[in-house]
């Protein structure tokens, strides 16, 4: 059976089918609800509900509690409805968003790539061709495991056959050491997407800086590629943080592309003391941002993807050199482990 759930302030009525989340039917209609997380662990997709009622499904009491519940509210990615339904959502119009439905696609891996010690490039050629703005993700479906796992699309949007998924070993994990140990050439593989409104906001025609740390690459290596393609003639300014020469992949196609674009500049920076053989830049990204835009980073646009510890450090970096949170994007990934109130970002900000 199937429910028609009403979203404001938008006034999109999309159907529900039944068991099925509000946030998936949403996506999957082309409709776009505020969300991250997608398993109930970060509260981004919460909604108020004006008229029905749902089932509250698994989510986490650090993303929503009890006394939000009375009050009528619950997460979008984890509620189905069980009448027809009116909820209100915490929309902001992006007119740079592109309305794109969820769907799956099933494709075959034609690639696997070390990257660097801990980080396999995964490149699959899907079956249709996935539409998707360069820096949203897609869920990759792991055999044996009931929930995806989020990757970050690494090419261009402009690519659309012939996905690459870059995937970080987490020692702890579950799931990434599976797919580094039983992924071959050959294997069928399901992605559903895409998700995220993670891209560059093209409207406001301004200089971009991104910074990348480990897997965290995967978008701005999508978002720069794409921008170049396309003949953006805005400078493009990446810093690339790693520890040390191993970690630092895809050096040579970023040093290419400074060549052949005099609008790109690439700043790889690594972190290690004791680093041989290294005559660029040491320590910090956020040392060698400082320096090179003399901490005046206003009438810029930035983008961050990467390690926790880092974005924040970068956010200060950004904030104190006079850019603030309208021009600051992140790419936010959660886990079981954000369960832990504690990794909780606070709500103070909408887009980092």
């Amino acid at each position: 059976m199937a429910y028609q759930v009403e979203i404001e302030p938008t006034g999109d009525v999309i159907e529900v089918e039944d068991g099925q989340t509000i946030l998936d039917a949403a996506l999957r209609q082309g409709v776009y609800i505020p969300h991250a997380c997608s398993h109930g662990l970060c509260g981004t997709c919460k909604v108020e509900i004006l008229e029905g009622e749902v089932d509250y499904g698994a989510a986490s009491p650090f993303a929503l509690m009890d006394m939000e519940k009375d009050e009528g509210k619950c997460l979008a990615c984890t509620a189905t409805p069980m009448e027809n339904t009116c909820v209100e959502a915490d929309i902001d119009e992006d007119p740079d968003a592109k309305s794109i439905a969820v769907q799956d696609f099933m494709g075959t891996v034609i690639e696997v790539k070390d990257l660097t010690p801990r980080i396999k490039g995964i490149f699959i050629e899907l079956d249709e061709g996935i539409d998707f703005q360069s820096g949203q993700y897609i869920q990759y479906h792991v055999p044996g495991f009931d929930e995806p796992r989020a990757f970050s699309l690494c090419n261009s949007s402009n690519d659309k056959k012939v996905v690459e998924l870059n995937v970080s070993l987490v020692p702890d994990g579950e799931a990434t050491p599976w797919i580094h140990n039983n992924v071959k050439v050959g294997a069928r593989r399901k992605i559903s997407g895409p998700y995220g409104r993670f891209f560059v906001r093209e409207s406001a025609q301004k200089p971009m800086i991104f910074f990348a740390g480990g897997s965290g690459l995967s978008s701005p290596k999508s978002m720069i590629l794409e921008q170049l393609e396309n003949s953006c003639d805005l400078p493009i300014t990446l810093f690339h943080g790693a520890r040390n020469q191993e970690e630092l992949y895809y050096s040579d196609l970023f040093f290419d592309l400074e060549k052949k674009y005099e609008n790109f500049t690439y700043v790889p920076v690594l972190s290690d003391d004791d680093v041989q053989d290294w005559n660029g830049r040491r320590g910090f990204v956020t040392d060698a941002a400082n320096e090179i835009f003399e901490n005046d980073f206003s009438g810029n646009k930035a983008y961050l993807c990467g390690p926790p510890p880092m974005l924040d450090a970068c956010i200060t970096t950004l904030m104190r050199g006079r850019l603030f949170e309208k021009d600051i994007y992140t790419e936010k990934f959660f886990s079981k482990a954000d369960l832990n109130a504690e990794n909780q970002r606070s709500p103070l900000f909408k887009s980092i």
